[in-house]
């Protein structure tokens, strides 16, 4: 399989080095040349496959022959041991659970998958894999945690000053061996812009062997369509075949990978973008003017994104046409007031504890169900452990809150942190200097 440049097509390169440039040259992002309708008789039967299964149908048409059939299926077996399950609330709305891996978020999915295909394919190599990765709240977590200890891998982590819960912070700064991490006075936009920086950056390419762990990397997004696919298996084994899926969105990746499933063959009725207030994909849809802004910190620190990277390959997926996009995705933003009160709401009609970005995810489906009354399933998607954000809920939820015994853990480590300003220069600095 070959993967063209957004901004370029007639740039493409095979699937080892979409992986491991994780930009094409051009500063576009990486897609496949060709997106493969899946057999219809496997979507028929999608309820009757595990995830694992499920996950490797998925991938195998994506990343074609750069990774035997056998490899693929072990890289999916020790990258998702953990379930990923569909909660029904009431007839009509359900909750698909992702924080079920080691860090607690969705995004263990893309980073232990990505760092068990970077291992396999780095394997006859002894150049040292130096892995950049700006994190917002819980990707920094995840590719942590999916890369401790992955020989022939440096990951050096970026994160906003001030802008990541207590426990997201602990798990970014607390893990040694081969992982560093580095508080940024700044934005999640100043430390994306410095990774991106850094990608393009004569000097540092001749001394480094780089590459991302962000949504921007394609092994990021192709895992993360397993669980639309997955999600989709658990309705239908409820007898369910119309779905809406409602997605709390930031950098636009998780979306994206949906968007792919979606390409791919899943039968999904629609797709809803939740948002907080940093809210430049909403606007767009609305008025058709795509105007990012400076990203504002909100609850749903994850979401904290003004400039969403994965938003070029979402227009790419509908050829940069608006209006069949719009036939597919509708996008609603909320306020951190408004947030407060569904955790609450939630809390009091099901017993479910959500976080700040499930919650916005349950608004979305809520408004969309306001608006489209029918018989089809909306599913939102619970991205966090709400133990990550204690400090976002009433006492009274907040002692409901079990913390799993790998958070009670992190407490009683030491942390490690390197501390920088956004300019390039010194990021630049501190990498050649710890070469």
């Amino acid at each position: 399989m070959q993967f063209y440049s957004t901004n370029n097509r007639d740039l493409r390169v095979p699937f080892r080095e979409a992986v491991f440039n994780s930009l094409p040259a051009d500063k576009g992002l990486y897609m496949p040349e060709m997106i493969t309708r899946l057999d219809p008789y496997f979507i028929g039967n999608i309820h009757r496959y595990s995830l694992q299964e499920i996950a490797v149908q998925v991938a195998s048409p994506l990343i074609g022959d750069d990774i035997p059939t056998a490899e693929l299926q072990r890289i999916v077996r020790e990258a998702l041991d953990f379930e990923a399950p569909v909660r029904p609330l009431d007839d009509g709305m359900a909750v698909l659970e992702l924080f079920h891996g080691p860090s607690l978020a969705f995004k263990d999915f893309g980073a232990r998958f990505m760092s068990r295909v970077m291992a396999f394919l780095a394997h006859t190599d002894d150049t040292v894999l130096d892995v950049l990765v700006a994190t917002s709240g819980d990707t920094g977590g995840a590719v942590a945690m999916g890369f401790l200890g992955v020989p022939g891998t440096r990951v050096t982590i970026l994160f906003p000053k001030g802008k990541v819960s207590p426990v997201q912070e602990l798990q970014l700064t607390t893990n040694g061996q081969n992982i560093r991490a580095i508080e940024i006075d700044g934005t999640f936009d100043d430390c994306q812009a410095l990774v991106k920086e850094a990608f393009n950056d004569e000097q540092l390419k001749g001394v480094f062997r780089l590459t991302s762990a962000n949504s921007i990397n394609i092994a990021r997004l192709i895992p993360q369509a397993f669980y639309y696919f997955h999600a989709y298996a658990q309705a239908r084994s409820q007898g369910i075949s119309d779905v809406v899926f409602s997605v709390p969105s930031g950098n636009f990746g998780n979306i994206g990978a949906g968007l792919l499933a979606h390409k791919m063959g899943l039968p999904v009725r629609h797709f809803i973008a939740a948002t907080n207030a940093n809210d430049t994909v909403p606007r767009f849809l609305a008025n058709g003017r795509y105007e990012p802004r400076p990203s504002v910190q909100t609850l749903a620190n994850a979401m904290d994104v003004g400039n969403p990277s994965n938003w070029v390959r979402i227009m790419d997926l509908f050829n940069d046409d608006r209006e069949p996009l719009r036939q597919v995705v509708s996008s609603h933003a909320f306020t951190d007031s408004q947030v407060r009160e569904a955790i609450s709401a939630l809390f009091e009609r099901y017993n479910y504890i959500a976080c700040p970005h499930t919650a916005i995810a349950w608004l979305a489906a809520a408004a969309y169900r306001r608006h489209h009354p029918g018989e089809y399933a909306t599913v939102f998607l619970s991205t966090a452990h709400p133990c990550k954000f204690p400090e976002v809920f009433p006492d009274e939820i907040a002692k409901a809150i079990t913390a799993p015994e790998q958070v009670r853990m992190l407490k009683k480590r030491k942390k490690d942190i390197m501390k920088l300003g956004k300019d390039f220069s010194g990021f630049k600095k501190y990498l050649l200097e710890n070469a």
